[in-house]
């Protein structure tokens, strides 16, 4: 499996800004009203970093040899987790920060200036998250298993004896 680009995960977010922008212009524009974020959202979010991270470390730990028994199912579930956790960050930050540019405009009005406030420790919850998928997903780089008998690890039996 590659790794995610980081190109990619910015593009994504890029992206995300971008439409979540216009949906929120459209939104405030027949009236509606962005409200804070709460700060479970964001909350959440680093826990979800914090045990990507922590899965990941004890990944990097089996690649290094320093945890023999680990289960191998494991850390391929863990690489996808921290696929998964880097796209998931980028379009955090894309529909948080769209919050923050829609209100920044008017950061002299108290209730504007706490969505700008609580939607920017968000997208800052959200790039780590991001940047924690990133890196869980080099750290579960696992070398090949050594060679058998029969010839390399992963190459097809034959069958027949030459």
């Amino acid at each position: 499996m590659r790794r995610t680009p980081a190109a990619r995960v910015v593009a994504v977010a890029l992206v995300a800004l971008a439409v979540a922008y216009a949906a929120l212009r459209v939104v405030e524009s027949r009236g509606g009203t962005l409200l804070p974020v709460p700060p479970v959202a964001w909350l959440v979010v680093l826990l979800i970093a914090a045990v990507v991270g922590v899965l990941g470390w004890n990944v990097r730990q089996y690649a290094r040899g320093k945890r023999p028994g680990f289960d191998v199912l494991l850390a391929a579930r863990t690489v996808v987790l921290a696929t998964a956790s880097a796209y998931t960050g980028a379009l955090l930050v894309g529909w948080y920060a769209a919050q923050v540019l829609v209100v920044v405009g008017d950061l002299d009005v108290a209730g504007r200036r706490d969505v700008a406030i609580t939607a920017g420790v968000a997208t800052l919850a959200a790039a780590a998250l991001s940047v924690v998928g990133l890196v869980v997903e080099r750290w579960c780089e696992v070398p090949p298993p050594d060679e058998d008998d029969d010839g390399p690890a992963g190459a097809p039996a034959t069958g027949s004896a030459a």
